[in-house]
């Protein structure tokens, strides 16, 4: 192969290579506007705020910089100790919500009990997966991101797990620190709602307490 045939494949591999990364550039850039705006809603959050929606958003936005296919936000039934879907993005969405992980199963009861993120490369090789999630919603998780979702008081609200890169390449410790980041906005937007509520109830309260007596 002659010297100006290699360099022409060269030429068009790094322009290959530069249109991708510009794309992957553009994409991260709408994302942290994405998520930027929502920190902002969440720093706002009335009673009338759709907190379900608002995660929602924010998971969505966090899916599309880690480039996974699935992902879940999971919340604690404080009294039951189970772990809820509550927001599913992929391919088990209209199936999976609502559904209860039992007290401690799987990679997410793990991590919600021991307030630590996870990456697991191969899950089915790892203890803690608990596959009747799969089996019973006809997926196939073959790499996740878990990380609590917790209060600076070390309170766990719930769980957020992304599955499965689009790439089929391994979740990284950079993908890790990004879903902490969404995890600590997830947490700020869901104390202020708790906030919100309470302000209310208060309000209802102070309103409807009776009268002082007088003598």
């Amino acid at each position: 192969m002659s010297a100006e045939k290699l360099l022409q494949e060269e030429i068009q591999r790094l322009t290959e290579e530069n249109r991708r990364l510009q794309d992957e550039l553009q994409t991260i850039r709408r994302s942290v506007q994405a998520l930027s705006e929502l920190y902002a809603i969440s720093q706002d959050i009335t009673p009338d705020t759709d907190v379900v929606k608002l995660l929602g958003n924010i998971l969505d936005a966090a899916l599309t910089v880690l480039k996974a296919s699935d992902g879940s936000l999971l919340l604690l039934d404080e009294p039951s100790g189970d772990l809820v879907f509550t927001v599913v993005r992929g391919a088990s969405a209209s199936k999976l919500n609502g559904y209860r992980l039992p007290k401690g199963a799987g990679i997410a009861g793990w991590v919600a009990a021991n307030h630590r993120p996870q990456i697991v490369q191969e899950v089915r090789r790892d203890s803690r997966f608990f596959s009747k999630v799969d089996e019973s919603f006809g997926f196939q998780t073959h790499t996740l991101v878990s990380v609590p979702v917790q209060l600076d008081n070390g309170r766990v609200l719930g769980v957020i797990e992304a599955l499965n890169k689009t790439s089929g390449h391994e979740f990284t410790q950079d993908d890790l620190e990004l879903l902490l980041i969404v995890s600590q906005l997830a947490a700020t937007a869901m104390r202020r709602a708790e906030r919100a509520g309470e302000i209310i109830e208060r309000r209802a309260a102070l309103l409807h307490k009776p009268p002082p007596t007088t003598r």
